[in-house]
Parts: C-alpha cells; structure tokens; sequence
C-alpha cells in the first residue's frame, strides 16, 4: 500500500519553492524508502532546455565565434521593389546563411541617396554586419574611388573593422589591364592572400569564380562565386547571390575579410541591371 508524504517547501523572502513529494512504503515511524520510479499520474516539473553557448577561442573577436565553426557561406542579396519598378538604386541589404540555409548574419548598407544617384556602384558605403540578435559584429567602410583599368592610382580598397573601430582586415584592389586581382590584409595591413577572378564576369548560366589563392597565386585555398540567379532576375534586379569557401582552421579575421570581399565584387562587377543602363 502506497502512502504519499507530505511536500515540503522551502519559504524565504517572496520565494516559495516546493519540495518533490516523497512516496514511501508503510514501514516503522522514522523509516522511509524512496522509489525511484513514481506512482501512474505524477508528472515531473519542467526544466527549460539552455541552448549552448559557443566559446569564443583566443583572438577571435566578439560576435564571429560561428565562423569559426565553418568552412562555407551563403550571401543572398534581397531584392528591393523600388529599384524593380522604379530603376532607382536603394541602399543593399543581404541575408548571410551557412550550408543549411539558416541565417546568421544580415548585413545593411549605408550610404547617402545622391551617392547611390550619381555615384553608381562605385559609390562609398558602409556596410553593418548584424547576428541574429540585431548586435553588430563587424562593419565595412569603402571609400570613393574610380573603377578603371586606365587609373591605376585610384584602386578600389575595403576596410573591415570591428564595431569599437580596431582593424580586422583589408581588401585592396592590384592593376592589371583585364583580370580583376585583390589582396587580403591582415590587421597589420600585410598580404596574406590574393582573390583572381576571370578575364569575363559576363557568364550566361552559369557561375563565376573568384579564386582565393596564396601569395605566390600556386595554390588555390577558397572560392568566391557569383552563382547564377535566373533570367528575370539577372537582366531586370541586382539581386545576386554568393557562395563562398575557405578552409576551416583558416583565421576567423580573415574569414571576415573574404566576406568583405564578397561584397566589394559584387558592388564593382555586378551591382548593375539591364534596366539601370
């Protein structure tokens, strides 16, 4: 015969925290036997599950713990309805996913309206890198230059930097008369990498890729592709879409400057429609 105990509670300022109740066996005053397995119909309180938290290693900055954590991502440019009808250039927004299609971070540019007018592709920006929280993790600033093979002086360049302004990396663009070349800085502004795209950037259904490479262009680490969007929306919106590759143990600093990277060619190569021109 089951006897169910008394439930105990444990009282302190505002708080009243009940006590499990003990089910016990009929035995002698002051003898109790617990049972591990309780009578048909208790029900267990509920505990919240705690999702994890991600260590974050040593160097790696504040909010880029995930990209440590991956090989790969996904850059999807949303498309915006006024540039649709209207033909007028608004500021860029993208959605960064991981192989799964889960977002992680959303990025948003910032740059003036007679800038995004007249300027064109070429125009200044800032570009806010958020996680899923609405937290900045990193920002990229491009300043004003020409896009020319005709003036070497004036190569493009990005700078990726943390929210508080302290470097992560660099994107700078090296002359050559038909092949799009880029160096990645570190911190430090040293080279440690370069990108090559092709000869045309002009491929009809099919991707185009931007290749990672090392310094002495031997050996190829990564990838920077534009993948193929459609017909409608390749000729009538400036909605692109990216895959990038790097390896895993690559630093996260520079991870986040290939990202960078993503986006300075897409603004140089592809931030342009049929309808625009």
């Amino acid at each position: 015969m089951f006897l169910q105990g008394q439930t105990e509670g444990v009282n302190a300022p505002g708080v009243n925290v009940p006590m499990p109740p003990v089910y016990t066996i009929g035995h002698p005053p002051g003898v109790n036997e617990v049972y591990t397995t309780p009578p048909t119909g208790y029900v267990a309180p509920q505990v919240p599950a705690v999702m994890p938290v991600l260590d974050r290693p040593m160097g790696c900055p504040v909010g880029l713990e995930y990209l440590t954590q991956v090989d790969q991502l996904l850059v999807h440019q949303k498309v915006e309805l006024m540039e649709v009808l209207m033909g007028w250039e608004t500021n860029n927004q993208y959605v960064v996913k991981n192989s799964l299609g889960q977002q992680v971070f959303f990025a948003a540019e910032e740059s003036h309206f007679c800038s995004r007018m007249f300027c064109g592709s070429v125009r200044s920006f800032l570009l806010h890198i958020q996680d899923n929280m609405g937290q900045e993790v990193m920002t990229l600033s491009r300043p004003l230059k020409c896009s020319s093979c005709f003036f070497p002086c004036c190569l493009q360049e990005l700078e990726v930097h943390s929210p508080s302004g302290s470097p992560l990396g660099y994107v700078t663009q090296s002359w050559h008369p038909y092949l799009p070349k880029f160096i990645i800085h570190n911190e430090r502004k040293e080279p440690v990498l370069k990108i090559l795209g092709p000869f045309c950037d002009c491929k009809c259904c099919s991707d185009v890729n931007f290749e990672v490479m090392s310094l002495d262009e031997s050996s190829v680490i990564g990838r920077i592709s534009k993948q193929w969007s459609g017909f409608e929306a390749e000729a009538f919106t400036d909605a692109d879409n990216f895959g990038l590759q790097f390896p895993m143990d690559l630093d996260v600093k520079i991870k986040a400057v290939i990202l960078g990277a993503c986006f300075l060619i897409d603004f140089m190569f592809f931030e342009h429609t049929q309808k625009q021109e």
